[in-house]
């Protein structure tokens, strides 16, 4: 759909004022969608690479009514790489203060109270992504979806989830955490939208938060962050997991400084040198030569570590015991999760094996699993070396399927479970848990993504943001929002009863021709046959 922007200016009280922009359709008689809010800081960028960002200071402002802060375009674009035609490399366009989110809010007066707030976080990964892909204009103006909307940036790859001792001993010195800092980003964008999203509109007692791909794994994090946090300082009202899962626990110290080892040894570092040198020496590089070493590196993806302060040591005990259940049963919070159909055709493209064979296939999971995980998976997956007879090959088939298995269907499977009975504690949080499967596909997804590939990972951006900026089919538009926009919408606002129809492990289906059939989980039992064997591996690794 063709849109048209106008300048708005918006005054935020204390905060000053900006300037953004009234988002119209462009057609002989315009329709206001919402107004659009681009780049809008909420933090402050740290002084040096791998610090913690810094929250605005009270007496912050935007700008001025006479010199409106301009929030008209988009947030900062985190050095990263470029992945297929989607998100091409653009280092032009990169900067590492990207402490800043795109804000939409629906036009006219906000009801009494506010209205509720949806924060998204995007995917990519971990490696890459912006919230700049995302256009919620029509989600907003005609599928009828009244919430503030915001989409922060956050650091990726390296320069978000880099681990080692030596950075260890650099944070020390500013009494901070070390590592994890993507999410703690997030976490920072999560604390800004709780304080200032009033001054838009939104309603801070009523934030759900969503996340796609390992956005959606952020998610998984940052409400395992918000449930450890003492009531008065939590944030988090409901949750949405689209397309991703907890995976499996992070890998903890002793392999991520392998990274990082690796990481000096391909930038001709010396690991002789004392450790303020060695961080000394990777913050003069400039992030495009940082990128272009990591991508021929082994360990080339950059994931959460068990650091002990953002991911607790007991994270996945808690799922264990029953206590996470437990944690959302007292806190009643509600989480939507779900998948694609066909994930694992985009999964096959990010970073395949570099040859056709199981060794390689194996190298390859351990860049973004610890080896004793990945160890059991071939084991389970591969028994006597065999390549599956439903398996063309073991360089993109198989790379795919076991990946996306990884990612999404067992480890979703395996974490309902977790909370809905299947704990050493019994509890069931059923009530709390609303599932999903996505098997039917817009037309505007093949001008992106190959006809074969089905409904594949990321297929479904134009059900969950009503086009994403593209044009939906009349009848297509009345499947999304009868299928999932109008439950998630009366789901984000707090409604007890949001017409899903199904909860714990029970599943929303919407079919192919595009019905809705509530019912089982075909997957069910592979999927938690999986998650419980990892999580046995696990905990004899660790004993």
């Amino acid at each position: 759909m063709n849109q048209t922007r106008r300048t708005h200016l918006k005054s935020l009280a204390h905060r000053g004022t900006i300037q953004g922009v009234t988002i119209s359709t462009e057609t002989s008689t315009p329709k206001d969608l919402c107004h659009y809010y681009g780049g809008v800081r909420y933090g402050l960028a740290p002084s040096q690479r791998w610090r913690r960002a810094k929250p605005l200071p009270a007496s912050f402002t935007y700008g001025s009514a006479e010199a409106p802060g301009l929030c008209d375009s988009g947030a900062g674009l985190c050095p990263q790489p470029g992945f297929l035609h989607l998100s091409p490399e653009n280092p032009d366009a990169w900067n590492e203060d990207c402490f800043q989110c795109n804000i939409w809010t629906p036009i006219g007066d906000e009801p009494e109270g506010g209205w509720p707030v949806f924060v998204f976080i995007h995917g990519g990964w971990l490696q890459f992504g912006t919230p700049n892909s995302f256009n919620a204009a029509s989600l907003i103006g005609s599928a009828g979806f009244k919430s503030v909307i915001v989409m922060p940036a956050y650091r990726v790859n390296l320069f978000g989830f880099l681990y080692s001792s030596e950075l260890a001993a650099d944070s020390a010195t500013a009494n901070e955490t070390t590592g994890n800092h993507g999410f703690w980003d997030q976490r920072l964008a999560l604390e800004w939208t709780k304080e200032n999203i009033r001054l838009f509109g939104g309603d801070p007692s009523r934030i759900t938060i969503s996340g796609y791909s390992a956005g959606a794994n952020s998610v998984f994090h940052q409400l395992a962050h918000d449930l450890r946090q003492p009531a008065e300082n939590a944030i988090i009202n409901q949750a949405v997991i689209w397309s991703n899962s907890p995976t499996v626990p992070p890998k903890k110290p002793a392999e991520t400084q392998t990274q990082f080892d690796e990481l000096l040894t391909a930038l001709d570092i010396p690991l002789t040198l004392p450790a303020a040198e060695k961080v000394s020496h990777l913050r003069s590089k400039p992030a495009k030569q940082l990128l272009d070493t990591v991508s021929k590196m082994q360990l080339h993806q950059f994931r959460p570590t068990t650091d002990g302060d953002f991911i607790s040591e007991a994270l996945f005990e808690s799922l264990d015991s029953g206590a996470f259940a437990q944690a959302l049963l007292d806190r009643n919070i509600r989480v939507i999760i779900g998948e694609c159909a066909d994930e694992r055709f985009l999964y096959s493209t990010w970073y395949p094996p570099k040859a056709d064979t199981l060794s390689a296939l194996r190298d390859r999971l351990v860049a973004d699993y610890p080896a004793h995980i990945v160890d059991a998976v071939v084991d389970m997956y591969y028994p006597g070396g065999e390549l599956p007879g439903h398996c063309r090959d073991w360089g993109v088939d198989a790379w795919g399927r076991v990946y996306a298995d990884l990612q999404v269907h067992c480890m979703q499977r395996g974490f309902v479970d977790a909370l809905t009975g299947g704990n050493s504690g019994g509890v069931d949080a059923k009530g709390n848990l609303f599932r999903y499967r996505i098997e039917w596909r817009a037309k505007c997804v093949d001008a992106a993504l190959p006809v074969e590939w089905g409904v594949t990972h990321s297929s479904d951006y134009p059900v969950w943001f009503y086009g994403n900026g593209a044009v939906l089919g009349e009848r297509e538009g009345e499947v999304v929002k009868g299928a999932f926009l109008g439950p998630l919408g009366r789901f984000v606002n707090r409604e007890r009863e949001f017409g899903w129809g199904v909860d714990g492990r029970g599943v929303r289906v919407l079919r192919k021709d595009g019905g809705v059939e509530v019912g089982e989980d075909e997957g069910w039992d592979e999927g938690v046959r999986v998650w419980k064997r990892l999580r046995e591996v696990d905990l004899e690794f660790c004993s």
